[in-house]
């Protein structure tokens, strides 16, 4: 295989993951769990990886309130940015650290940047995520649009939170990187890549049990219970940020 293969979003990391992503051909990974800081990704990430799978930490911030969420995953960061921060505040935090900014799942529900975010934001948005199993075909079409319309890089992914999601979806690249470094600066340079997904019966069946698994995500009242003490380890007051993102918090 010539191809670099990276299923560029997944939720769910372990041994099973790894032997998942070795048979589906995949040759790096980046892990972005929920609510994790990023010194607990990086170490994951590091435990996991192979001689032959790549794994690049990142982290799917949740920029704006619970209610009006609008999620970014950056990768290449040197900090922790905590969750629940106003976009602005989030881009100007990426900018600073020079993390390369990915835009997932765009004008998904209300989880994701819309076009007037990509607008305002488009100069530090360096991918848009085109495919994604728990996208409708419509949403598909509508993210290829707005690579289209803004002239910013694709990307595919499996957004796996479900083991065997991992692989149904990949990113291609026409060269092979050796480091994660190298890997992040290829998505923040636009290096020429493809998307990629899985098709038929099973791959459908992957889709649709990945959609259910969004209900249970989004739960308000697990959100609420999370958030509302400040001690959680993505909460912008938790004493690990050192008061940094106080001026930029929702909650």
């Amino acid at each position: 295989m010539d191809d670099f293969r990276v299923d560029a979003h997944v939720k769910v990391l372990d041994d099973r993951v790894v032997e998942r992503a070795r048979d589906r051909g995949l040759d790096a990974l980046v892990y972005a769990p929920h609510f994790t800081r990023l010194p607990d990704v990086e170490a994951r990430a590091e435990r996991f990886a192979t001689d032959d799978l790549l794994v690049v930490p990142g982290r799917e911030v949740f920029t704006g309130d619970w209610r009006n969420r609008k999620h970014v995953l950056a990768i290449g960061l040197s900090e922790p940015v905590p969750d629940f921060i106003t976009l602005e505040g989030a881009m100007a935090e990426f900018d600073r650290q020079g993390a390369t900014v990915l835009a997932p799942h765009p004008e998904f529900a209300t989880v994701s940047l819309e076009a007037h975010d990509l607008r305002a934001h488009g100069d530090r948005i360096h991918g848009i995520e085109v495919y994604n199993p728990k996208n409708w075909q419509s949403h598909n079409e509508r993210a290829r649009e707005l690579a289209r319309e803004f002239d910013i890089p694709t990307f595919g992914s499996s957004y796996a939170h479900l083991r065997g999601t991992v692989g149904e979806v990949w990113t291609a690249f026409e060269t092979r990187y050796e480091t994660n470094v190298a890997l992040v600066e290829a998505f923040r340079e636009g290096a020429p890549r493809g998307v990629y997904h899985r098709s038929g019966a099973s791959h459908r069946l992957r889709c649709l049990a990945e959609f259910g698994h969004l209900f249970y995500e989004n739960s308000w009242g697990k959100a609420e219970r999370l958030f509302l003490s400040g001690t959680e380890p993505t909460h912008p007051e938790h004493i690990a940020y050192d008061g940094r993102f106080d001026e930029v918090s929702v909650y």
